[in-house]
């Protein structure tokens, strides 16, 4: 979104940039987005950032009675209009996001989104909303690190571009038997209008994105917000573990040997924690296979699905998915694995377990490079070569060789040909037969009744025809 739509900016003068993360700036309208309400309509005429987004408790955390809401109170607040610079539990939201939706949950029951009912751990509206994104040669002031014309020459890296990346989410609190126990974590994603992203923990909801939040966004006069559409591209799961010190997340004495000089026991504590691990019991993806979906609710499994061709797009665009340091690269095998299974595409061919690749020394190997390809050796590919790997991987397009698929085209035309002209000359032979087997005929007809006419004269006497009288007076028929 342009920045008539985000969060406004603190005065140096009067905060420090850590100020955003607690809610403590002093600059008006600097902490969370439309607060105070009056600062923001005064200044824009409308509202600002996503709207509807939706917050739900972690209730597996200890009640605090501190910390409990009233739904009534909560709202009589955002119908008013927030007066504060910053919120607090009486007149915002626990999420702090005064634009989220405060209705029921799922419509039934008596908890409301975004209002912490039994005082238990809270999500909050997340105040980092996305960086300013740039190729390493552009010189725009709002790159994270513009690049000086003076000192530094373009490098040609990538093609040029600039844009503002929008980041929706939350922090959530990790109640104390995640850290014990395993927990239950589940994504639940809808495409389509009436869609959303849901984050459960333990069938319970956290967060949620609905597709209206994304498209059907705040305008001023002049419509100046691109208009958006919710995500229904194919993605993948990525859990990820690192530890940013972005966002304060510094071990102790951090450069340095971990439990300094060991005199301050909450360091020590903290070190002997390390190393930390994430055990992950299991990932399952499943399948709405309903027929009542919306026209619009592309719910499918796969990297490549009909209504959006993964592979098409990346082909079409290949400039966004390499650079001069990282070309595309075909490959055969390689991906790490554990078993067997981790590089096959499985199935059964006729009686016979089909395996398209192995697992040697923790890494996949493809039992026929020349038909299957990729890390995993489960891309179906041509025979026509087009990289440098070793192993002749090929295109990775589907189906038979380019080149194979015209020989076989031109092999059948000239097939159909020959069978054609087969069967013209099989069928002039065959009327030349049968001309011939009329003639036959006809003469065979003429023979008999030649015969005939002959046996009749024969035995029919003289007086009997006069057209057959004998001539032997002949002279004397003349007068």
């Amino acid at each position: 979104m342009p920045d008539d739509y985000r969060i406004m900016g603190f005065d140096y003068s009067k905060d420090s940039p850590a100020c955003i993360y607690g809610g403590t700036c002093n600059t008006p309208g600097a902490n969370y987005i439309d607060v105070p309400t009056a600062v923001y309509q005064k200044k824009r005429g409308h509202k600002s950032w996503y709207q509807g987004l939706r917050y739900s408790a972690n209730n597996f955390c200890q009640s605090d009675p501190k910390a409990k809401q009233s739904y009534d109170k909560v709202a009589s607040s955002l119908k008013a209009g927030v007066t504060e610079n910053s919120c607090s539990g009486n007149i915002c939201p626990a999420s702090n996001d005064v634009n989220g939706d405060i209705s029921l949950i799922d419509g039934k029951g008596e908890d409301h989104w975004g209002i912490n009912t039994n005082g238990t751990c809270y999500p909050l509206f997340n105040i980092y909303t996305g960086a300013y994104l740039c190729d390493p040669d552009n010189t725009f002031y709002k790159c994270a690190q513009p690049r000086n014309e003076s000192t530094m020459p373009k490098s040609n890296a990538m093609s040029q571009f600039n844009y503002q990346m929008d980041a929706i989410s939350a922090n959530w609190p990790v109640h104390l038997g995640a850290y014990a126990d395993f927990v239950t974590y589940q994504l639940e994603w809808v495409t389509g209008k009436n869609g959303y992203v849901r984050w459960d923990l333990e069938g319970s909801p956290l967060f949620e994105v609905p597709s209206e939040s994304i498209w059907n966004i705040p305008q001023n006069k002049n419509k100046t917000n691109p208009q958006k559409t919710m995500l229904e591209e194919p993605m993948y799961l990525i859990f990820n573990v690192a530890l940013s010190s972005s966002w304060g997340a510094t071990p102790p004495n951090a450069g340095k040997e971990c439990r300094g000089d060991g005199s301050d026991p909450e360091a020590n504590k903290i070190c002997d924690a390390f190393p930390l691990y994430l055990k992950i019991d299991y990932i399952r993806l499943y399948q709405d296979l309903a027929d009542d979906l919306d026209a619009d609710n592309y719910m499918q499994l796969g990297c490549d699905p009909k209504s959006h061709p993964t592979k098409k797009w990346i082909d079409a665009h290949i400039d966004e998915y390499q650079d001069d340091d990282n070309h595309h690269k075909e490959v055969a095998g390689k991906a790490f694995c554990k078993t067997n299974h981790d590089c096959t595409i499985g199935g059964d061919m006729g009686k016979t377990l089909l395996k398209t690749g192995k697992c040697v020394k923790s890494r996949c190997q493809c039992s026929y490079p020349s038909s299957w390809g990729g890390p995993r050796c489960t891309t179906a590919i041509s025979g026509s070569s087009s990289s440098t790997v070793t192993t002749n991987v090929t295109t990775n397009s589907y189906g038979p060789p380019f080149g194979m698929s015209i020989g076989i085209a031109g092999i059948m035309v000239f097939m159909s040909f020959i069978s054609v002209m087969y069967a013209s000359a099989k069928e002039k032979k065959a009327a030349v037969l049968l001309q011939k087997q009329l003639k036959t005929a006809a003469d065979q007809r003429s023979h008999e009744a030649a015969k005939m006419e002959a046996e009749t004269q024969s035995h029919g006497g003289p007086g009997n025809d006069a057209r057959h009288r004998p001539r032997d007076n002949y002279s004397q028929n003349f007068v």
